[in-house]
């Protein structure tokens, strides 16, 4: 069994693969102070309480944007498993390119997101993830990265707002009834998740109007906040709630027996 690692700012996305099946996922909060033997603990708890071997686990693979946790969670997984973790990088042989002037400073989120989309849709994609960044990431379906959009994540702007507004308070994101807010919380929410969803829009047709490709991008959201925002775009094909795990179960079938940190 793999088990697939997403390591966000502040949420680690955890995924149990059998073959191709995802069989188990978890979130955590990101906890860069963990150490060696805190992470491996934690994951076996995770699986103790899910009726789960982990001894059954034969691979593993990270993708991580936090370098301070990337070293003692790949320790931890060793620990835990007894797997060394594939560590994805821009220097990880995928089979994309990495068209763009500093490829180095690409993340391994916006690499494996892309790397599933062009494997599962065989087509020109635009990857809309709704993380602690909204990230927008360009593909084509021969597996050239273009580069994308980095904006605000949702929920990051909704803290910022309360931070920096002493009389509002935060709110719950759930889906705004309509944009003409009678109530305080109810204006956070249409702005936020209204917002969201028109500044995607706004920026997916930007893109479009850039693209260097005769075809037209196919639009693919994944993320936490991705099925809330996606009912109010009208860009947004489809949601794939688990495409970047699933992003990384390709990347490590793609990296087996290759090079892998």
């Amino acid at each position: 069994m793999l088990l697939a690692l997403d390591v966000g700012n502040t949420e680690i996305t955890i995924g149990l693969f059998a073959g191709e099946e995802l069989e188990r996922s978890w979130r955590i909060m990101t906890h860069p102070d963990r150490t060696t033997d805190e992470w491996a603990a934690l994951l076996r708890a995770l699986f103790d309480q899910a009726g789960l071997d982990i001894t059954e686990v034969n691979g593993s693979i990270v993708a991580s944007v936090v370098p301070t946790t990337t070293d003692a969670l790949a320790d931890g997984l060793l620990d835990a498993t007894g797997t060394t973790p594939v560590v994805i990088s821009p220097d990880s042989p995928l089979p994309i390119t990495l068209d763009v002037e500093e490829p180095q400073t690409v993340g391994a989120d916006r690499m494996v997101n892309t790397i599933a989309a062009s494997r599962l849709f065989g087509a020109d994609t635009i990857v809309v993830d709704f993380g602690t960044a909204t990230t927008l990431d360009c593909i084509t379906k021969d597996g050239r990265f273009l580069g994308g959009v980095i904006a605000p994540g949702i929920k990051t702007a909704g803290e910022n707002l309360v931070r920096r507004a002493a009389k509002l308070s935060a709110t719950e994101l759930t889906a705004p009834t309509k944009a003409l807010g009678r109530r305080t919380e109810d204006c956070i929410r249409a702005g936020l998740v209204f917002g969201a969803a028109d500044a995607v829009d706004g920026l997916v047709r930007r893109l479009k109007a850039e693209w260097p490709t005769r075809d037209v991008p196919k639009v693919i959201a994944t993320g936490g906040f991705a099925s809330l925002v996606a009912k109010f775009s009208s860009e947004i094909e489809e949601v794939h709630p688990d495409l970047t795990l699933q992003g990384l179960r390709i990347a490590a079938v793609l990296l087996e027996g290759k090079g892998r940190r």
